[in-house]
Order: structure tokens, then sequence, then C-alpha cells
């Protein structure tokens, strides 16, 4: 069966708010086994909306509806659903009793225009809003199946939770169930063309990729009766993809982080780190320390921004800087030394690069950035050409170091286990 969400409101599309409610139910609706191909946003004007309900029914099964179960006179879905659906409004003393207790509860008298929130289309099953005075709805139609649900998180995700999907759950509908594999070092380009005969052969499980800043992941996903039975149907594939990408996947979890990731490896290794920061201005250590016990691995963190601070801090001689300048692979190799050395740490990451959107020059152009990792005395560095924004040049530099950091940890290791070091 197909699921349809439309959300109501012209704040919506204005930008004023962010439509949480439409993540919220699609995610929630594929858990359940409900294909979502189409979701809608439309703005507090009853013919739009009326085009927009209709369109949905003629193509799905289930249409939800958020927002416009108010009380005022541009609140205008349950009307507009009514007519849609053929369906009289009618008044519902049930609703009344439980609007006019929610007001007194509080010390207040319900208003004229809170008894519209009472009225309700023939035949539709009313669903209980204990957080609010807008009831959610039910229409059971011949072509689709509408559910009206409020527009304000608290009262829409404990009514979805408790009424809507047991009510979806009880279809039969089976779930569909995703495992995201998450990868680093490598680009979504190369990724997708080491899956590509899997992406072009897929039924189900179904397999995709999807790029983030300095990460490719892989949402592999299935369809099955239960959660049990789906995650049988992933296992041979996620296993498939382990043994393509190998030490490129950091983890299989979806809330396991890049920066998690390197924190555990540090500290299932007994190592400490710092930080040594110039472009990117103390976003690494940032990211690490986000994360929960990095405190058992993380020493401290120098930004050096100006030369000086370099010099100074780090110890990066004054001719290295004069004769290859402080973005440059002798500056960063120096930078990452130094700060191991400062902080008396196994690991020590160093970023030095131009973010711009001035200072770039045609053998040294804005995004050119290095990066170091210095592993036990072992010091590795590479050259990055990132694209974007200062923010984006930023952002993808500390991702990138992340990702250095973690291949570095793991090269080593690899020595230290095959008594090459």
């Amino acid at each position: 069966m197909t699921v349809e969400i439309i959300c109501v409101g012209t704040e919506l599309l204005l930008g004023n708010i962010v439509n949480t409610n439409a993540a919220y139910l699609a995610g929630k609706c594929a858990g359940l086994g409900l294909s979502c191909y189409h979701q809608q946003v439309v703005g507090d004007n009853a013919q739009r909306l009326e085009d927009a309900i209709r369109l949905a029914i003629s193509r799905s099964d289930i249409v939800i509806l958020s927002g416009g179960l108010g009380p005022t006179e541009d609140d205008l879905t349950k009307e507009t659903a009514a007519r849609c659906m053929g369906r009289e409004l009618v008044m519902d003393e049930e609703c009344r009793k439980k609007i006019d207790s929610y007001f007194k509860k509080r010390g207040m008298e319900a208003t004229e225009n809170n008894w519209k929130q009472a009225m309700v289309p023939e035949g539709g099953i009313v669903l209980d809003n204990p957080n609010g005075t807008a009831p959610g709805l039910l229409l059971k139609g011949e072509q689709a199946h509408l559910i009206l649900l409020p527009g304000p998180p608290l009262e829409l995700v404990p009514m979805f939770e408790e009424s809507v999907a047991p009510y979806l759950n009880a279809l039969g509908l089976g779930v569909i169930y995703s495992q995201t594999v998450k990868l680093c070092g490598i680009s979504e380009s190369e990724a997708e063309t080491l899956i590509r005969d899997l992406v072009d052969g897929q039924a189900n499980p179904t397999v995709a990729t999807y790029a983030k800043t300095g990460e490719v992941h892989i949402r592999v996903t299935a369809r099955a009766e239960n959660e049990k039975e789906a995650k049988k149907l992933l296992k041979p594939l996620v296993k498939e993809l382990k043994t393509r990408f190998g030490s490129y996947i950091y983890s299989t979890e979806e809330d396991v982080t890049l920066e998690r990731a390197v924190v555990d490896l540090l500290i299932a290794n007994k190592l400490s780190v710092t930080c040594a920061e110039s472009c990117t201005g103390g976003r690494l250590s940032a990211r690490l320390i986000n994360v929960p016990g990095v405190s058992e691995a993380y020493k401290c963190g120098y930004v050096t921004y100006s030369n000086k601070a370099k010099r100074k801090i780090l110890g990066v001689k004054k001719s290295t800087l004069q004769k290859y300048g402080a973005v440059s692979k002798q500056t960063a190799e120096e930078m990452a030394k130094g700060a191991a050395r400062q902080a008396k740490a196994d690991v020590a990451v160093a970023v030095t690069g131009l973010a711009g959107p001035d200072g770039g020059t045609q053998e040294k152009p804005v995004g050119l950035v290095y990066i170091s990792c210095c592993v036990k005395g072992k010091v590795t560095v590479k050259e990055y050409h990132f694209s974007g924004s200062r923010e984006k040049i930023r952002e993808s530099s500390t991702s990138a170091a992340l990702a250095l950091a973690r291949r570095c940890m793991l090269e080593y290791f690899s020595k230290v286990t095959f008594g090459k070091e």
C-alpha cells in the first residue's frame, strides 16, 4: 500500500517553521510497510488544499494530513477533506465535552470558534488528543483512507503513536526495514562504481548511496512481513558490502558518527589524542569533544591561526614557514609533530589550509588544505582540494581530518599486529 503525506500551513511555505512532521511521518510509515512516493506542502487556501487532497486520493491508498485542524478561519483541513470525501460535518458531543473539559481544567472558557473543532465529517472516527483541543480524524473512503492529524508535533506524535500506528499495523502491511553502511575516505562516485552491479540488479532488498560531508552512506532496505525477516534479507547484502569496502566502513549502526568511531578506536587501544588547527579553528576538537566518554582519550587542542602561534606553541620552524608557507605539506607535518610533543599525545591531527573567500593564489587556491596525522611518531600528510563556501571548506576539512586519523590508526595497528613495527 502507498501513503501520501500532505502538510498544511502557509508558515511552512514561507519557511517560518521547519517541516519536521513530514520527516517523522515518512519514517514511521516506512517502518509500518507503507511506500511513500509523494509528499505535498500546501498553504491555508481551500481550493489549493482541495486540489492537493484529490490528487493524493487518486494515486495513494492512504493520505495523511497534518495541520489546519485549529479553531480559526484559516484552519481548513477538516472542512476540505469532508468535501473531497462527500461528507457533511456534524457536531460530535463527545468531542465538545472534551474541549469544554480541556479549558475548564485550565481555568478558562472555550470561545465560540473552539466548537468548530468538535464538528466532524459523517462516519469519521475521532482520534483522541489529550495534548490539545484539536481531535484527529480517520475517514475511510472507497478510493483511499484519510488520516487528519494536528500540526503541533507535541500533539501529532503522541496521536500517531497511540492511535494511527496501531490502526495501520492492523492492516497487515508488513515492515520496511533499513540499515546504513557508513563509509569515509572514499568518494560517492568511487563507492557507487563498486556497487553498480548491486544497484542495477536490486529488487528486495534495495541499495542506494547518499553523500554527506566527508562521508558516503549506503542504505540497504528490505520489505518483509516483520523486522526479523527483513533483517534476514539484509544480512547477505550487508556482508557483501563489508567485503567490498573493508576498512572504508566505519560503522553499520545508525547512532554511530564518524567522530564517535574515531573516539571508540582511541579508547579501545588506550591512545591519547590532540589537535592542532588553523583553518578549522577548533571544529575538529569540538566534534571529538561532542562524543560522550572522550575524556579518556582527548588531552588538549591548539588553535594556531597565525604563523607566530604555529612557531611559539607548536614549534614549527621559521624557515619552514618562510620557504613553504603556512599552507604546505611541510608546515602540516611540523604542526602534527609539535602538537604530539607538546601534549605528550599518542595521536596528533593537524589542519592548515585556505578556507577563503580571499587569500588564494594560482599556486595555492582557496580550498587547498593539508591535513597531517602523527601516530606514535609516524606522520602521514595528505593534500586536499575542497570547493564551496568558507563554511563548507572548513566542514569538509574537519571530516577529512577525522577520516585520516582513523585510517592512520588502522594502518598503525595493522603493522603492529603483523610485527612490522
